[in-house]
């Protein structure tokens, strides 16, 4: 969960709040939402299912006139039985628990114009733990999910493909996760909650690839200010996933964070996406291990978070790409040992990126919002306690590190004009706060701000940056400009800055 604890010393006069009322601008306008060229391949959401509009050779078929059919059918099928959804509106039936609960291997697959619909009654569409279900050229919505709950796959079963869907207008999320989902080339938009929820109870998600969809208009419950301080909403939330591929999505205008990954995430590719338009950051990476995230065109995010900020006098460097307590591990097996931020083309978002440490926030620690859980590194949290947690190497495990983080060749792009802000809207962020609690906490004083600054291999270089940026340090009083910035900190080194355009 997302925390932000008040970090202690003098602010500097920079740190004054010089941005516009939030009147005039805080979400672009329409024209500047429309789709780019490079988002087309996934700009999915206004075209035509392409099922095929006669039953497949074998299938059976599922009539729209007739309540209750698809459920009727798959109870009464072998597992891996095809169903052809006929076109027209498929109802569940009238209770709240009259949901499709597949066999192993079953397939779904609608003919152009064929919905599911839950008529604001049923809670779920496809449940159960069976495995390689397959699930194509569909319209799911108006189910009403529970919080943290989703509409297809709600179990979490593994190896489910889901393919060419459109999941719409749904509460809680359009998706659940299981290991081994394929999400490809659907349409996940204007869900109460998420598009997908990608959290199984007992952590065994591997394997996830998340390529070529729309995530657009999430969380229209508007979860945030309903459960202050919930980190319980936006385009996807990932929790405890080891391995996902996210690539080639256009992630666009959902009220939260775009892409969050939370609590002891690993070995995530976060390639090619266009993530735009956004409220809250593009990218979350939190309590979480060995990332890649590269090519991305990353633009016109966090202006409504970013604004919030500001107009209350809050001074943390909130970013559009966020890393909290999270980096390189080599214990942890994965594709890469670091956290690598390469190649990405930041533009006109509120601000840059921040990579923070909560000195607070280790496991057994009150202040850790990840309850009863601890790293991957010491997973057992009733260890990091005192005496023990005192001396290593309990002192190096217990504790999510920002460490091993190399930023590097990315085109960082700022128009204060377009965000509408002239000072905090530019910043680049490497720090944490002075610990202070609990009282048997072995972090207090400024060992984490040191450790993140000095001697964690956090690393900025080989980046080019237009428009006036600023780079915070240590904590939110330490204000640097791009002279202090690579020469006392020794960062971006081989980077180039230009003021104006």
């Amino acid at each position: 969960m997302k925390i932000r604890w008040a970090l202690l010393g003098v602010l500097s006069p920079l740190l004054l709040v010089a941005c516009s009322p939030s009147t005039t601008q805080d979400k672009p306008s329409a024209a500047a939402a429309a789709a780019p060229a490079s988002a087309s391949t996934a700009a999915v959401c206004d075209k035509e299912r392409a099922g095929p509009a006669a039953a497949p050779a074998g299938a059976v078929a599922v009539d729209p006139n007739v309540v209750g059919d698809l459920i009727a059918k798959t109870k009464a099928g072998p597992a891996g039985t095809t169903f052809w959804l006929a076109p027209g509106t498929h109802r569940l039936g009238s209770g709240n628990y009259d949901q499709v609960m597949p066999k192993d291997g079953d397939v779904y697959v609608g003919a152009p114009g064929a919905i599911v619909d839950g008529g604001h009654v049923n809670q779920y569409a496809f449940t159960g733990h069976a495995q390689n279900v397959r699930i194509q050229h569909l319209t799911v919505q108006d189910f009403d999910a529970p919080h943290d709950e989703g509409v297809v796959n709600h179990d979490s079963g593994d190896g489910w493909v889901i393919e060419d869907n459109t999941v719409q207008h749904n509460s809680g999320a359009a998706l659940m996760a299981g290991a081994r989902q394929q999400v490809i080339g659907n349409c996940l938009r204007e869900n109460g909650q998420y598009g997908m929820n990608a959290y199984k109870g007992d952590g065994t998600i591997t394997g996830l690839v998340v390529q070529g969809n729309e995530i657009a208009g999430n969380n229209t419950d508007d979860w945030e200010t309903k459960s202050p301080g919930c980190g319980c909403s936006g385009g996807i939330k990932f929790w405890a996933v080891n391995g996902a591929d996210v690539r080639g999505n256009w992630v666009h205008d959902n009220r939260g964070v775009a892409l969050w990954a939370d609590t002891n995430n690993n070995d995530f590719l976060i390639e090619g996406n266009v993530i735009e338009n956004n409220d809250s950051a593009a990218i979350e990476y939190e309590t979480s291990y060995n990332a890649t995230i590269r090519d991305n065109t990353i633009r016109r995010n966090n202006w409504v978070d970013g604004r919030k900020y500001a107009d209350r006098g809050d001074s943390f460097p909130i970013a559009t790409i966020y890393i909290s307590e999270s980096g390189g591990e080599p214990r942890v097996p994965a594709r890469t040992a670091s956290l690598d931020i390469e190649g990405n083309v930041l533009q006109d978002n509120w601000s840059g990126i921040t990579l923070w440490e909560n000195a607070d926030r280790f496991c057994n620690s009150p202040a850790n919002t990840s309850s009863g859980t601890c790293t991957l590194v010491q997973p057992d949290a009733a260890k990091c306690a005192q005496p023990g947690i005192a001396t290593e190497p309990l002192y190096s495990d217990c504790r999510w590190k920002t460490k091993n983080v190399d930023i590097h060749d990315n085109r960082f792009e700022l128009d204060p004009a377009v965000v509408n802000c002239q000072v905090t809207c530019g910043r680049m962020a490497l720090l944490s706060n002075y610990g202070t609690y609990p009282d048997w906490s072995p972090y207090q004083g400024d060992v984490v701000q040191e450790a993140i600054t000095s001697n964690q291999h956090n690393q900025w270089h080989d980046n080019t940056y237009s428009g006036p940026w600023t780079f915070v340090s240590s904590d939110t009083s330490q204000i640097l400009d791009s002279f202090q910035w690579q020469g006392a900190q020794q960062q971006d080194q081989g980077s180039t800055f230009t003021k104006g355009g």
